[in-house]
């Protein structure tokens, strides 16, 4: 294998936000439940969701922005049918992890194989059901963007072992409530106002050209007519 001499850095990115919460508050209403651990367990939440669409859509580190030429792939009919699914896994062909979509599109995708009679089967993943195709589950998120009645459809080798997609992120922090996420208390003011500091800082490394492909263009506003096969 060629050895690169300035192989690419990857930083980690930092998403932060502050809670400002009374004293008072954390005094006298914590009982039955703890006032403070329920404000910051809301906004590790919500940083989380902002995790989950930078590493999407960020224009440096994100999948969408890091997706080899070669591996894009364009759907044949608009719609995404089982031969577009069948495509991405031809480019991810080697342990295939997961398919990453808009939920409007998973639901594009239903409807084209009950228009073609094959529904696809479905997998208990965390407690949910997911739908699968070729055995590979498609796991929704509603950070992947839709634009015009379009959106993009991710297929995604995962782990270092399979040289696939590896998440990023510094462990030991001070404070690490989760890998990568610190919550720090940052002091109290004169007003009695306490201030605490929630750090999450990621990134994600795409180790090989066909650890990722993408289905571009997917429209998810098509729907079809069926006979009623019911009427007499």
């Amino acid at each position: 294998m060629d050895y690169e001499d300035e192989p690419r850095e990857y930083w980690l990115r930092q998403v932060a936000t502050k809670l400002n919460i009374h004293t008072r508050v954390s005094d006298l209403y914590s009982s039955p439940h703890d006032q403070i651990k329920e404000q910051l367990r809301l906004i590790i939440e919500t940083v989380k969701e902002r995790q989950e669409s930078e590493l999407i859509n960020n224009p440096d580190y994100g999948l969408l922005a890091n997706v080899a030429d070669s591996q894009h792939v364009l759907p044949l009919s608009g719609a995404p049918t089982p031969d577009d699914l069948d495509e991405l896994l031809v480019k991810v062909w080697k342990e295939p992890g997961f398919f990453l979509a808009h939920p409007l599109a998973i639901a594009a995708f239903g409807r084209e194989c009950t228009r073609r009679g094959v529904p696809p089967a479905t997998v208990s993943l965390f407690g949910s059901q997911f739908i699968t195709w070729r055995g590979v589950p498609l796991i929704p998120s509603d950070k992947v963007p839709v634009a015009d009645g379009k959106t993009k459809i991710l297929l995604l080798r995962i782990g270092e072992k399979r040289q696939g997609v590896v998440g990023l992120f510094q462990p030991g922090l001070p404070g690490e409530q989760n890998p990568g996420l610190s919550v720090r208390l940052m002091g109290i003011d004169d007003h009695a106002i306490a201030s605490y500091l929630i750090s999450l800082y990621c990134s994600l490394a795409i180790l090989t050209d066909d650890a990722v492909a993408v289905l571009e263009d997917v429209e998810v506003n098509k729907f079809h007519d069926y006979p009623d096969t019911y009427k007499k």
